[in-house]
């Protein structure tokens, strides 16, 4: 089996326009807004601020947190509903290590965010492909599945889905929630895309349901601040928070990127970060646009796609004729890139999809990239 490369750090050859990189732009990434929250931070910080912390996070950036999603979410948050994490990789190793056990079966989107599937699978976990539509994980399938299967938890992507770059509906994440409920399994929702809209904003993200005790929505600063940063949260019940204390390395090391942590507070607290927000808004509302246009130009015929209101993903359906994985080479040469759709099936199927990140490129690039692009699919 091969393994997608993914290159975390700088941008591809000069010259080429690889729409595999899943990533912002360094014109996104927004060093005066940490330079101006850290500068707050230490202005004021105490010695005791460099300390370990407590473990589930200082309870001033909860604070400031829970009213940063009760304003974006329209629903209240509060902080003791929140845990402090190292981003979003690290909560799902984290919920696969305290709320599953090695042998357990999970349940994932069938595509689904392709490097999920190593974390759950380092942990002993199988895996077990539900299929989708636009509304998220289809209903009759996932019954079916619990038929034959008993999962730990079902991880999904809601909003701006990694890879197609659909909306779960309000109606679909109720129904996931009372089957998650009768039969006693978790729903671990993966949600760093949910303030990123463009268009129309996302339905109420998971993370305000959780009175149901099965909901454990996972936010991420690295898609609205910095990856640099390594700092996300966990919105969940009090029951399962308290399972999360246990863990060992908790107990060792304290507040998880303590410091991270107060200088996304002086974001918050100071505006910075709703500013900044916007500004990822506006940039890649014209970017969507750009691909979008450039898409109808070169590939109508060629393809199916629908324009995505938020999130990074263009996901494109090809004939079964064409197997989109060999192609990448040849996409290389031409100073061009995709990501092959394969790579988000744990199946290993869906061999005619590829996906399209817009978030790393500007309009100009994302023309001229697609332009590219069209002389591999004869």
């Amino acid at each position: 089996m091969t393994t997608e490369v993914v290159t975390f750090d700088g941008a591809p050859p000069p010259g080429t326009i690889n729409f595999g990189v899943g990533q912002p732009s360094a014109d996104l990434l927004p060093v005066d807004v940490v330079q101006q929250a850290s500068e707050s931070f230490f202005a004021e910080a105490q010695p005791f601020e460099l300390n370990y912390g407590v473990p589930r996070g200082d309870a001033r950036f909860l604070e400031s947190l829970a009213a940063f999603l009760s304003s974006h979410y329209g629903s209240a948050t509060t902080a003791n509903n929140l845990f402090v994490t190292g981003g979003n990789s690290q909560a799902m190793a984290m919920v696969s290590t305290t709320l599953a056990q090695p042998g357990d079966t999970v349940f994932v989107e069938e595509p689904s965010y392709f490097l999920a599937f190593q974390i759950f699978r380092d942990h002993g976990l199988n895996i077990v492909s539900i299929p989708m539509d636009n509304d998220g994980p289809r209903i009759e399938a996932l019954e079916q599945a619990l038929t034959e299967h008993s999962p730990a938890f079902l991880y999904t992507i809601p909003s701006y889905h990694n890879p197609t770059g659909h909306c779960s509906s309000a109606s679909r994440r109720q129904v996931v929630v009372e089957l998650a409920q009768k039969h006693e399994f978790l729903i671990v929702a993966d949600e760093p895309y949910q303030l990123l809209h463009y268009f129309d904003p996302a339905p109420p993200a998971y993370g305000t349901m959780i009175d149901s005790c099965v909901v454990i929505s996972l936010g991420s600063f690295s898609k609205i601040l910095a990856p640099a940063m390594r700092l996300g949260w966990i919105q969940t019940s009090n029951a399962l928070i308290e399972k999360l204390l246990t863990i060992g390395f908790i107990h060792s090391g304290g507040c998880i990127n303590h410091i991270s942590s107060h200088i996304a507070r002086h974001a918050i607290d100071n505006g910075l970060l709703d500013k900044h927000i916007e500004r990822l808004r506006n940039a890649y509302r014209g970017r969507v646009e750009a691909m979008d246009g450039a898409l109808h130009q070169h590939f109508a015929g060629l393809a199916d796609w629908s324009r995505p209101d938020g999130g990074y993903f263009f996901w494109l359906r090809f004939d079964e004729s064409v197997d989109t994985g060999p192609l990448r080479k040849t996409a290389l040469q031409r100073e061009a890139g995709f990501t092959a759709g394969s790579l988000f099936s744990s199946e290993r199927k869906l061999g005619n999809y590829l996906r399209l990140s817009f978030a790393h490129y500007n309009e100009d690039d994302i023309r001229e990239g697609i332009s590219r692009l069209r002389p591999l699919f004869k």
